[in-house]
């Protein structure tokens, strides 16, 4: 089952082409990203999932019908203009967000320790938010929205702002939540922060979709052969070889292959040159070398477009 299903979407601000007959289905259970530069169309085309602004054309399917209110009580949306009260106590402030969200008072204070032992903010639940460096104050609406133990999150540029530490301590909790069976949606221009995280994506230029479905497959196709050599001893039998582009990193070299050759190819190469080798793998591209390669290949760029 998909719990989203995006059906050639587009939309407008004045003459600007923010969302352009975009489609994508989000399946239940997954963690799935909204992918691509600022100012793609992520935001608006999140706004439209959550019924803040309507689709021009097209339609937004949720839960297998369009947007109810019975439907918005099952999505928790972190935007990513963070907004908590300043002067507000951080346990209250929680507490009202809950309440509001219908939560009863007892279940409310109980869920809400849960998660502030969780993220570790126990300590500074009497403190008011701007106590609260920006990174707390995030993770403080991160508790917000998924203390309604909603069926859908959607998270909009969650780790802007995060230190490492707390950037994963985020993404183990989000990992938890799919377990759980919830889906997640992430809308993100980091493309390594979610990278490990995703089951598929959907990537955006310029209001557009370029490349979207299962992230295994994509790399599959995009899997470019690349070898990383590591090895003890002169390099000047890499001189040598006509097996394609070498770079180096570090303590190793990374061989484009190109005019056919192969792994093995190379392989054998260096075993008989006589160097003595340390690493040998076939290196997968990174998202964002697919993002990066999709952008070029694409048809240009419209200059009527303007993304929100």
């Amino acid at each position: 089952m998909n719990v989203i299903e995006c059906r050639n979407v587009s939309k407008r601000f004045d003459n600007f082409v923010a969302v352009d007959n975009l489609s994508f289905e989000v399946p239940e259970g997954s963690i799935f990203g909204l992918l691509g530069p600022n100012g793609a169309g992520k935001t608006t085309t999140i706004r439209m999932i959550v019924d803040i602004f309507a689709p021009d054309t097209g339609e937004v399917v949720v839960f297998g019908d369009r947007i109810a209110p019975e439907a918005r009580k099952r999505i928790g949306y972190l935007p990513e203009e963070r907004g908590l009260y300043k002067k507000m106590r951080i346990g209250e402030q929680l507490l009202f967000f809950a309440r509001i969200r219908g939560i009863e008072a007892e279940e409310a204070k109980r869920r809400i320790d849960t998660w502030l032992r969780r993220l570790e903010l126990f300590e500074w639940k009497e403190k008011k938010a701007d106590e609260l460096s920006k990174g707390m104050q995030q993770k403080v609406q991160f508790i917000a929205t998924v203390l309604p133990d909603p069926d859908l999150l959607i998270l909009d540029e969650p780790f802007s702002g995060l230190d490492p530490i707390s950037v994963g301590m985020l993404k183990s909790v989000i990992v938890e939540l799919k377990q759980r069976g919830k889906t997640i949606i992430f809308s993100s221009h980091q493309m390594e922060q979610v990278e490990q995280m995703c089951d598929d994506i959907c990537l955006i230029s310029h209001a557009t979709k370029i490349l979207g479905g299962r992230l295994r497959e994509i790399k599959r196709q995009f899997g470019r052969d690349t070898i990383r050599l590591g090895f003890d001893g002169p390099d000047g039998f890499l001189k040598q070889q006509q097996f394609g582009r070498v770079t180096r990193r570090g303590d190793h070299v990374e061989i484009v292959l190109e005019n056919g050759a192969t792994s093995r190819d190379v392989l054998q190469f260096a075993l008989a040159a006589g160097v003595s080798i340390t690493r040998f793998e076939l290196v997968e591209p990174s998202l964002n070398d697919i993002f990066i390669e999709s952008v070029t290949n694409s048809n240009g760029t419209n200059n009527t477009h303007h993304s929100a």
